[in-house]
């Protein structure tokens, strides 16, 4: 039996499947709110609690946070997790942890084409390298290597590096953040979901748009990213509009910058939940122009294949996928 999990920030899945003719079967899947858990140990021992005479042979989870020697102290969360316990726990002979993109990485390998959707219309897919880019409560990055013809997985702390403003509005998002962050403003801090509520709060500092009371109600009561994110694509309120807009661009941008760094001719895959809840808004156009933006190097961009991943699971499936990958 295999265990399987994706621990994000927001939520986390957590899995057993059994492996039949070289088939997962998946015989149990649950979702818990990660924020209800002050360790992960108490989650998992709540996930296995109803499993009486269960063998699990391996453990694979994706982690939002940097894996170092095999552990992981996670980015959003309290949880310190450590192999050797988790392995305690579950009885279990192999345990991995890996960079919840990593994991995402090595699930992308193995879905239809069904569970994407192309935005690049001049798109020219060859075997090669693929970037992928992820903004959910976290943003995150990985390549996918193409060697001795198959691929290699690097996780990478991407969505930490230095925010970088490409016209006088996103300066003036730079200068409000670094009030918030004066030693460090990373792309993190714009795309996410609090991301989305950092460049409402600017702009409605700057007085862009009329504010809309209502509006300001709901989101202090409900999820104040999907309460953006719902009136923009209302298309009712301008200022949440433009919020929406300025983040896709702003996201374009980044997928270009991590194109540019890995030349990813396999093509962008572009995951998390934020990019598939938004779609609509993320064919609109900006995204793809600031994606391309890149001066000399536009023509080159524009030969890439970008998709948008619609399958929400998919870093739970890589890592199911790589535990059957370690046994082979």
């Amino acid at each position: 039996m295999i265990l399987a999990g994706d621990l994000g920030g927001t939520k986390t899945i957590l899995a057993l499947y059994d492996e039949h003719n070289a088939e997962l079967i998946c015989v149990k899947k649950e979702v818990f709110v990660s924020a209800d858990f002050e360790h992960f140990e108490t989650l998992l021992a709540r996930f296995l609690a109803s499993e009486t005479g269960l063998i699990v042979n391996s453990v694979c989870l994706g982690v939002a946070g940097p894996v170092v020697d095999g552990d992981c102290n996670t980015t959003n969360l309290p949880w310190v997790l450590k192999r050797k316990e988790i392995a305690a726990q579950t009885n279990a002979s192999v345990v991995v942890l890996l960079n919840d993109l990593e994991a995402t990485a090595w699930g992308v390998l193995d879905l239809p084409r069904d569970d994407f959707v192309e935005l690049n219309p001049d798109a020219k897919e060859n075997p090669g390298n693929i970037a992928v880019i992820a903004a959910g409560t976290g943003l995150g990055e990985a390549l996918m290597i193409w060697s001795d013809n198959k691929y290699h997985v690097v996780a990478t702390e991407g969505g930490h590096t230095d925010f970088a403003p490409r016209n006088e509005l996103e300066i003036g998002l730079l200068r409000h953040l670094m009030q918030l962050h004066p030693e460090h403003v990373s792309y993190q801090q714009v795309l996410c979901g609090a991301g989305l509520v950092n460049i409402y709060q600017y702009l409605k500092a700057i007085d862009y748009a009329p504010v809309d009371q209502r509006i300001e109600s709901r989101m202090k009561s409900e999820d104040p990213a999907a309460v953006i994110a719902q009136q923009a694509h209302s298309g009712n309120d301008p200022l949440c509009v433009k919020v929406l807009d300025m983040f896709c661009e702003i996201y374009g941008a980044e997928a270009g910058n991590l194109a540019l760094k890995c030349l990813p001719e396999g093509g962008i895959v572009i995951a998390g939940g934020i990019a598939a809840k938004n779609l609509c808004h993320i064919q609109q156009g900006g995204f793809l122009q600031a994606y391309l933006a890149k001066g000399t190097f536009q023509s080159l961009l524009q030969g890439f294949s970008i998709k948008v991943c619609l399958n929400a699971e998919v870093g739970l499936l890589g890592a199911a996928g790589y535990a059957t990958r370690m046994t082979v």
